[in-house]
């Protein structure tokens, strides 16, 4: 019996989003396909870098809002959250307390360039409940 797949995650790092979305395009497309719920989620860090960042929820939430504007999921219910704290506990948090059938993310930092999987990556399918669907 297949498992239906009805909420799916994609989790965005917004600082490097402008280089490469392909978890983004792939969770879209699968939402698409499947008429399924999406959930598009930032991490912000718990201390902005950018001192300029004063409210880093509205910062990062507007900041998203922008993104799927002008990258819109036509058809697709999203949702869009902004979370702080480590990204990779935060991802498999939120996955949880979602009930998400499917996580869709990047495997690493788009300048890194190695073969293996990235930390938070390799975290989230060690650690979550749900189905990972890793994009290179």
């Amino acid at each position: 019996m297949t498992r239906e797949t009805k909420l799916i995650l994609c989790p965005l790092n917004l600082r490097h989003v402008r280089h490469d979305f392909a978890a983004y395009e792939e969770a879209v497309e699968m939402a698409q396909r499947r008429g399924a719920r999406l959930i598009v989620a930032t991490i912000a860090p718990e201390i902005e870098r950018n001192l300029n960042i004063y409210d880093s929820d509205a910062y990062w939430g507007q900041e998203l809002r922008k993104f799927v504007e002008s990258n819109p999921a036509d058809g697709v219910e999203v949702d869009l959250i902004v979370r702080k704290g480590a990204v990779h506990r935060q991802i498999v948090k939120l996955a949880r307390e979602r009930r998400v059938d499917l996580i869709v993310m990047e495997a690493a930092n788009p300048k890194i360039q190695d073969y293996l999987l990235g930390t938070t990556a390799s975290h989230v399918v060690a650690h979550a409940a749900c189905s990972v669907y890793v994009v290179r």
